[in-house]
């Protein structure tokens, strides 16, 4: 699709020959609005004055071939205050009437706003492209968007140049991890993943290695290797690149849960609503959207990348409760329910992240239904082993509008993992299950700087609007854009990263 950024005034977008005209009116500045000369501001006070629209947020009035104006349809989009949020939701309340068929060109223009500053360009942004936003890879009949143009106007092109190309690459890391989170599992497959990594990596700065099942094994990474022995389809550990620094800049690593389905294994979940763990892949299909941002952006940062990619399936060489399984770095695991799969597998990705002494180590994952009951689907579940850390995460989510919020990381939740028979359990009791799970990944990940997003409750919706949503990729690019000028050097002396030796035992 071709979207433009274009500096339009209230005649400008008046004269725009578009098929729908946006055009958000806040409740601050309305009366000077309403005074102002030309076809618009007529409409407006017009409207307003027979009481047929209001700027409160989430009010709409349609018009049709209105006089003096070049659209077809025009569509006033009251935004409240006009906050970001409010901006976002009038756009997607919009969303029909851009994929209405024969709307090939769509102009949305801010300059009815008071004040239009760059948080509102890149949000504004992001919502044109999600309201846009049509799954159609296994629908037969499906209807491609007839909108091949959106052009954003503004009062001044030039002061939010910066801002649209930020919001264009966010937009498009949230849109490629929502189409891998959105499609089924046959097509989703760890393969399918490693590919798509590998067409990511054809970008400049780039570079993508694939572990397959034997490179792995090499590794000794046996607690991603236990989920993965019930499937047919071969585990694939994925490594992106991104290098925008120098090589003597420490790196920031996310590692992505890759469970690209998960049936629970030989703890079988319930069939309802087992088809949405296709879903459980949400975090890998993250870190390719921020690598698809940071592809666009080309910030000075180095970012790594890893993916540990497998499904979870019970067949008879699957992992069996009370297996005793060895993780990467030499502790021992006793398997007591093989649905919580993905801590196995983010706890062998996390001791091999360490090899690349990272400045910050994030991991993120739909792990825990217990992070659902905490915080439902506004927030996603953030754990830190740092205050500056966990504020500067909750700061860039803020910023992103892709919220999160820290729990607790006490070491007396670790209690319940004790085990007789190993040394630790991969559960503990169900009260706490998400602070248990993130204690569990804690013991992986050494001294590093290290945070924990359980987005189990935030990357996918339910019921009728079923889907992915691209979370966190907002949260993730906006913190790797503030660390670009504060990355520590790297630490002397990192494994290379095609290192055969696993990490020691602490």
């Amino acid at each position: 699709m071709n979207f433009e950024l274009k500096t339009l005034d209230l005649a400008g977008a008046a004269s725009a020959h578009c098929d729908v005209l946006l055009l958000p009116v806040a409740q601050t500045g309305i009366e000077a609005l309403k005074a102002g000369t030309g076809t618009l501001p007529g409409l407006l006070a017009s409207a307003l004055e027979h009481g047929d629209f209001s700027a409160e947020a989430g009010k709409q009035l349609h018009l049709y071939q209105s006089s003096g104006v070049e659209a077809r349809r025009v569509l006033l989009l009251g935004v409240g205050q006009g906050s970001v949020r409010e901006l976002r939701d009038a756009i997607q309340g919009a969303a029909p009437y851009l994929k209405a068929e024969g709307v090939r060109h769509a102009v949305l223009c801010l300059s009815a706003l008071p004040a239009v500053q760059e948080a509102h360009i890149a949000h504004a942004v992001q919502s044109l492209h999600d309201a846009c936003y049509q799954y159609q890879l296994t629908k037969s009949k499906a209807k491609p968007l007839t909108l091949g143009k959106l052009t954003l106007a503004v009062p001044d092109k030039a002061a939010v140049a910066t801002a649209f190309a930020q919001g264009q690459a966010i937009a498009l890391g949230q849109q490629l991890a929502k189409e891998w989170g959105n499609r089924p599992a046959n097509h989703a497959t760890p393969t399918d993943l490693a590919k798509a990594a590998q067409t990511l990596a054809q970008a400049p700065q780039m570079s993508c290695k694939i572990h397959g099942p034997k490179d792995v094994a090499k590794l000794g990474m046996h607690a991603f290797m236990a989920v993965a022995q019930g499937s047919k389809e071969p585990l694939q550990f994925i490594e992106l690149h991104y290098q925008g620094a120098g090589k003597a800049q420490a790196p920031v690593v996310l590692v992505g849960k890759g469970i690209t389905f998960d049936t629970g294994g030989i703890s079988l979940k319930p069939a309802a609503a087992m088809d949405e763990m296709k879903f459980d892949m949400c975090g890998a299909a993250s870190v390719l959207g921020v690598f698809q941002a940071l592809a666009e952006l080309q910030p000075q940062i180095n970012v790594v990348g890893l993916i540990p990619a497998c499904e979870n399936m019970p067949d008879g060489g699957a992992v069996k409760p009370g297996d005793v399984i060895t993780s990467m770095d030499g502790q021992t695991i006793e398997i007591l329910n093989t649905d919580a799969e993905g801590r196995l597998v983010l706890c062998d990705a996390l001791s091999y992240a360490k090899r690349f002494a990272p400045s910050t180590l994030i991991d993120i994952a739909t792990l825990t239904g217990a992070c659902v009951i905490a915080l439902g689907g506004v927030r996603s579940g953030l754990y830190a082993s740092c205050d500056t850390l966990a504020q500067e995460l909750q700061q860039a989510g803020e910023a992103a509008q892709d919220l999160c919020w820290r729990m607790p990381l006490d070491e007396d939740y670790a209690e319940g993992l004790k085990s007789n028979f190993a040394d630790m359990g991969n559960v503990a009791g169900r009260a706490a299950g998400s602070i248990t799970a993130a204690k569990f990944l804690q013991r992986f990940v050494g001294d590093a700087r290290w945070a924990h997003l359980d987005i189990a409750g935030t990357a996918w919706k339910e019921g009728k609007a079923k889907g992915a949503t691209g979370r966190p990729v907002g949260l993730l690019v906006q913190y790797l854009l503030g660390q670009q000028a504060v990355a520590p050097e790297a630490k002397p002396g990192p494994k290379k990263a095609g290192s055969k030796k696993t990490a020691a035992k602490k």
